[in-house]
């Protein structure tokens, strides 16, 4: 079998380190790995595949080194460092999957959840760009809808976790419970509260996270005059994204239709849903699944046909580290 050459930037960040625990568990047929991070993190030392490995100081000198011996390199380090490096690593021959927001809308670039739009990964020039978190579980189900029953409608409201804002984020939940500390990320203080406002306030009124997802839904499942709206808001919970998806179909369902089109799409899809046992998914059960969870479905007897449900997954595993490795892997079987 042939064995690969992965490279990952920002490997000692809240998702670099994610990438290294799912390359870890998930045992691709890698060869050399090369661990990259800002000059404050070179030299450290990194355990990993049982070995410890040392952090490599990400500059166009030590990327150039290695031209011609890495076949993928892994981004999760910002969108600046992603538009000065992803370039870089591909004049060096790597394919680059990056996670930041730095190239989701070029037209140039696939956007890709591998369970719902694979074809698009075989289009890149280079680069393909991993979509938001919060986009990226919401995928699964809608793209399951859209073959089905044609999505009309997309009303989305988040409750995000503080891990979505990266270890300052984080920070700001534990140490605003701990001692009282104000936020240092997050705009507003997120210990025992709810902020609705992620990322920048746009000339619209809407934050650039609700723009994401609007954005990102539309290119992901190829429906660019698709109705999407969004409110975006950050809940005092360190991992799992929840989401409330409203959706208005072309075509009449039933709940019984709904029901079997979300369990039979893909096994990475789980139905959890029962109302006499008081089962449905929650941000606790996602945590460290690569799973998107969905419950809580029901039709929307306000609309000719449509429906509300809820839906969980793990930000920094499904919605980070996960989508980009299984990225690298429908890569990888392309060439099998």
């Amino acid at each position: 079998m042939k064995k690969y050459n992965v490279a990952v930037v920002g490997a000692t960040g809240m998702v670099g380190r994610k990438f290294l625990q799912v390359l870890e568990e998930r045992k691709l047929p890698v060869e050399n790995y090369y661990l990259f991070a800002s000059a404050r993190s070179a030299g450290k030392q990194l355990d990993f595949m049982g070995d410890k490995y040392t952090v490599i100081e990400l500059t166009e000198e030590n990327v150039m080194k290695l031209k011609g011996k890495v076949d993928f390199a892994l981004f999760s380090a910002g969108g600046g460092t992603s538009k000065d490096f992803a370039p870089v690593f591909v004049k060096a021959g790597a394919i680059v999957v990056d996670n930041s927001s730095q190239w989701r809308m070029d037209e140039n670039v696939p956007l890709v959840v591998p369970e719902v739009n694979p074809e698009d990964i075989k289009w890149n020039s280079g680069i393909i760009a991993n979509p938001n978190c919060s986009t990226i579980q919401a995928m699964l189900p809608l793209k399951a809808l859209d073959e089905k029953f044609g999505l009309e409608r997309v009303v989305y409201s988040t409750y995000q976790a503080v891990s979505g804002a990266g270890l300052q984020g984080y920070n700001d939940l534990k140490d605003g419970i701990d001692h009282n500390e104000p936020p240092k990320k997050i705009p507003r203080p997120i210990a025992y509260n709810v902020v609705p406002h992620i990322d920048v306030f746009l000339p619209d009124g809407y934050t650039k996270e609700e723009w994401k997802m609007i954005h990102e839904t539309r290119k992901i499942l190829h429906r660019p005059d698709l109705r999407v709206t969004a409110t975006t808001v950050r809940v005092p919970v360190y991992y799992g994204h929840s989401e409330s998806i409203n959706v208005e179909f072309k075509k009449p369902c039933t709940i019984e239709e709904v029901m079997d089109c979300l369990k039979n799409f893909h096994k990475n899809l789980i139905v959890v849903d029962d109302r006499e046992k008081a089962l449905y998914p929650t941000a606790l059960d996602s945590e460290d699944h690569d799973e998107v969870y969905v419950g809580r479905i029901r039709l929307d007897d306000s609309v000719k046909s449509g429906i509300n449900f809820w839906c969980v997954a793990d930000n920094i595993r499904k919605g980070a580290a996960t989508n980009a490795v299984q990225i690298v892997e429908a890569l990888i079987n392309m060439e099998a």
